[in-house]
């Protein structure tokens, strides 16, 4: 029997050279497929998000710097300096610096060195946006202590900067505050207005007085910088440049010498002065109490100053262009009402009484007692009540009403402080129903003619009124601008009667010589004066008191009202002083430099 064994076939080596080929073409392959990958993505990246990422790197790389412009000069009409600028330190950081996560160890940083919330400078830079290449201004006017500390934590404080700029500077303090006002950084409630002008976050724009009203010719063009920094923010290079346009220079008609006596003569009594030129409507001082100080607002106002301006009352308004009722001031307006409607000459005399009875009320006299039989200047000078109730009565309230608006009263005089001034109230009956819902009474018409009941008047308006006595009928536009002044015409005439103009001068004139208002001008050697006395009633508070003048009463130069709100006492005692100490020094040391 035969039996077959198996063969088992011998043992030989692997293949090698087939498989290292085979995995030569997969890395290969594999290798393809990556640098396809890697080369359409970089393709996409330079092709299509080629633009991006470059705007990317150069927002990294090329930043601007904005370079704001010197704000205008403001100068006395001695061109004296009122308001200008000084070099101070400023903080600033760059958005686009750091990412967005990076910046709020940074400002906690910068906080505890500027003292300054995080959270208000966090706000500022989001509403710049992360993006944004502009440098945004987190504090002006920092101290010297703050910019050493900034510079030791430079390496801490990536994107934050320190630069000098220009900020407003008031030499005189708080004197004229309520004519210059002050500036500060725009808000986002001023930003949505303004935007479309060119301005933008950070702005220094004027915010009351002349730097409000004459702000775009004290602005000035924003200028700037395109510069190449490196990784730590260093300029590499300056790519452009744009100066900035400083502003315009301004020239006031206010004489800072009258301004310091008018001032002094008001010291700490709430109201207010103007001085006036009868002739062309130039304001040459004017005060109002309480006041600030324009510089405080300069850098970051501090919370204590903040509660000190606050304990004032009012330290913004300025009492100047604020309405109160005039008082006997206003008999002005009512004796020429009186003439010019032709139904009383100007040689009319009247009994005068203790009181005139209306519809069973009694309307009394100042002093109780009446004066006897008076004329308009004798009426004037001892500022009789019934004498002008009689007048008023036989004129109506509509002649009345219409004569106190040709003298300017119930409408803007036309300053530049526009903004700030009221435009007062002439009452009528027209007003009277449509505000209060009641018809006009003969006693309306007779307290308005001696400047109380409805009547609303500001010092402005008043010291309008006293230059048209002064200067021989005309209403004169009163204006702080003087640059220009000698290419307009400043005043309108009223076409009033020259036997008009003789009785409301006389009876002006006799006001000082023996009236209410001779003991202000007694034992002076003032030159001969033309006012008129006005204690209003403001009940339940103290009168208000007034006085108006003008001089020389031949030949007027200087038209002063003086107001002092709530302080009891009549006008020749509390006001009329006041008036006596400016004219005292105007033409003892003003006038003759003039």
């Amino acid at each position: 029997m035969i039996v077959f064994n198996p063969i088992t076939p011998p043992q030989t080596a692997p293949r090698t050279i087939g498989r290292s080929l085979q995995s030569v073409f997969v890395m290969i392959a594999v290798s393809l497929v990556l640098l396809g990958g890697l080369g359409s993505r970089l393709a996409y990246l330079q092709i299509v998000e080629g633009p991006r990422n470059r705007e990317l790197a150069d927002d990294n790389r090329i930043r601007l710097i904005p370079k704001p412009p010197e704000r205008g000069q403001i100068f006395d009409r001695k061109g004296r300096l009122m308001g200008g600028s000084r070099i101070s330190y400023s903080v600033f950081l760059w958005p686009v610096a750091q990412e967005p996560e990076q910046w709020p160890e940074v400002l906690r940083r910068l906080s505890r060195i500027l003292q300054i919330p995080e959270a208000e400078i966090l706000s500022r830079l989001e509403k710049e946006g992360y993006n944004s290449p502009y440098r945004v201004r987190v504090a002006r006017w920092i101290t010297e202590k703050q910019v050493v500390a900034i510079e030791e934590a430079r390496q801490e404080l990536p994107g934050i900067e320190v630069d000098s700029e220009t900020v407003r500077y008031y030499p005189n303090g708080d004197l004229a505050a309520h004519v210059l006002g002050y500036t500060g950084e725009i808000t986002d409630q001023e930003l949505e207005t303004l935007a479309p002008k060119g301005y933008r976050l950070g702005d220094i724009l004027g915010k009351l007085g002349v730097e409000d009203a004459l702000e775009s010719q004290l602005r000035g063009q924003w200028g700037g910088q395109q510069v190449e920094v490196d990784a730590s923010g260093a300029i590499v290079r300056i790519l452009g440049e744009r100066p900035p346009v400083s502003g315009n220079d301004v020239t006031l008609t206010i004489d800072l010498d009258l301004q310091k006596i008018v001032e002094k003569a008001l010291g700490n009594t709430r109201g207010a002065i103007v001085a006036l030129d009868p002739n062309n409507g130039g304001v040459l001082a004017m005060v109002s109490r309480p006041t600030y100080d324009p510089n405080l607002f300069s850098s970051r106002i501090t919370e204590a100053q903040w509660q000190q301006l606050q304990s004032q009352e009012h330290p913004f308004v300025n009492r100047a262009l604020q309405a109160f009722a005039p008082a006997s001031t206003f008999k002005i307006v009512t004796t020429t009402a009186a003439i010019e409607s032709g139904k009383y000459g100007p040689g009319t005399y009247l009994p005068t009484y203790p009181y005139v009875d209306v519809g069973g009320h009694k309307f009394w006299d100042w002093n109780n007692a009446g004066f006897g039989t008076l004329g308009f200047s004798g009426a004037l000078a001892w500022s009789s009540d019934t004498f002008f109730y009689q007048i008023a009565i036989g004129i109506g309230g509509e002649t009345l009403s219409d004569w106190t608006r040709r003298f300017g009263f119930g409408q803007h005089t036309g300053i530049e402080l526009y903004h700030e001034e009221s435009p007062g109230l002439v009452p009528d009956e027209a007003w009277k129903k449509e505000v209060l819902e009641e018809r006009w009474y003969v006693g309306d018409t007779i307290n308005m003619s001696i400047g109380q009941g409805y009547m609303q008047a500001t010092p402005l308006q008043v010291a309008v009124m006293f230059a048209v006595a002064a200067n021989g009928g005309d209403r004169v536009k009163p204006h702080l601008q003087k640059d220009n002044e000698a290419a307009r015409n400043w005043r309108e005439s009223l076409n009033l009667h020259p036997g008009t103009i003789e009785v409301v001068e006389r009876g002006l004139e006799e006001v000082m010589s023996f009236g209410t208002g001779s003991s202000i001008v007694a034992g002076s050697n003032l030159p001969p004066i033309a006012g008129k006395t006005g204690t209003a009633e403001d009940p339940p508070r103290e009168n208000h008191a007034w006085f108006g003048a003008y001089a020389p009463a031949d030949k007027p130069k200087i038209v002063v009202v003086a107001f002092a709100e709530n302080s009891g006492g009549g006008g020749g005692k509390v006001a009329g002083p006041m008036v006596r100490r400016v004219l005292e020094d105007y033409f003892t040391t003003v006038k003759p430099k003039q």
